[in-house]
């Protein structure tokens, strides 16, 4: 059940994708196609122009020459509304644990791989590379990959005001918790034949997705700050986000390139060594590489693996 709402948006985006030249958003024609099936009457544009990480429902168009996105009309909307919404659901998390993830000062948390794993969330964020989340989540069953989502949600949100910027995301607490309550609620009443406890689930899923989603504009976001961008050689955003809502394994190469691309962004934010990860470097370039199409991923099985490249 959980994957049904997924399952549906990757077989409308594939659709569409299907129409396009190069399987990428930056598409006139994928554009087009995305406006009239998604949100008909409403035009879409990339954030970042040409090419862009993510596409943005437009308003009316200003004499400016920009809509009511670009001028930031709805920033305090919202901000307001990802406050609100990280500060309700922390309400509902007993104090012990809201003592233990409470955030901290970058370089609280020791340097060894235990402690990283246990670590609380951080400003600027914890470096936590492919290798060490998948040693935290594959004995964990994805357990641990919760604590990791928490956190990453929590250390941008954090970041994000730290600068006094506008709020863009819901944080640990609202991005994870409205998930875990809907999963919790919903199965039993789904399982007892209640109303409501199917529609609950998939609303969880739902949100959990969009969270994801609006990850990995933020990770993108974070990676063009100048500083980052120029000390990672990166060429454009690493990542685009609609892949999220393609299915498996592609939504696992995107979400490899997030962990590895917001590894990295923060152990330049915060002037740690480099430190080579194995992994995402060596074995599976893919992750590393420079942001690719669907199609530029399929004719070049030298991204693939160590023994393609």
């Amino acid at each position: 059940m959980i994957k049904m709402g997924t399952t549906a948006a990757a077989t409308i985006l594939m659709s569409i994708a299907s129409t396009c030249e190069s399987f990428s958003p930056s598409s006139p024609s994928f554009l087009a196609s995305l406006s009239r099936t998604w949100h008909s009457g409403t035009d879409f544009v990339t954030r970042n122009g040409d090419r862009s990480s993510s596409l943005i429902p437009l308003g009316v168009t200003k004499k400016d020459g920009k809509n009511d996105f670009e001028n930031g009309k709805y920033d305090d909307l919202i901000n307001d509304f990802c406050i609100g919404t990280n500060d309700f659901w922390k309400e509902l998390v007993i104090s012990p644990v809201k003592n233990y993830v409470e955030i901290q000062p970058s370089g609280t948390a020791k340097s060894d791989i235990l402690s990283k794993l246990k670590a609380a969330p951080e400003i600027p964020g914890i470096s936590r590379p492919v290798w060490l989340t998948i040693i935290g989540s594959v004995p964990t069953g994805l357990g641990w990959y919760g604590y990791y989502k928490f956190s990453v949600e929590e250390e941008l949100y954090q970041y994000e005001l730290q600068n006094g910027e506008k709020v863009s995301g819901c944080g640990g607490y609202g991005t994870l918790f409205p998930f875990v309550y809907g999963i919790i609620i919903g199965f039993p009443l789904q399982f007892l034949h209640i109303p409501g406890g199917e529609t609950l689930v998939n609303a969880a899923a739902l949100w959990i997705l969009l969270g994801q989603v609006n990850l990995y504009r933020r990770v993108n976001e974070l990676c063009e700050e100048p500083e980052i961008k120029e000390a990672l050689g990166l060429e454009e955003p690493p990542l685009y986000t609609w892949w999220a809502l393609l299915p498996p394994p592609l939504d696992v190469v995107v979400g490899l390139r997030q962990v590895h691309h917001l590894s990295e962004a923060w152990r330049v934010k915060r002037g740690d060594e480099y430190d080579k990860d194995i992994i995402a470097e060596e074995l599976f370039p893919f992750i590393s590489s420079q942001r690719f199409t669907l199609k530029e991923f399929v004719r070049t099985p030298s991204r693939w693996f160590w023994f393609t490249k």
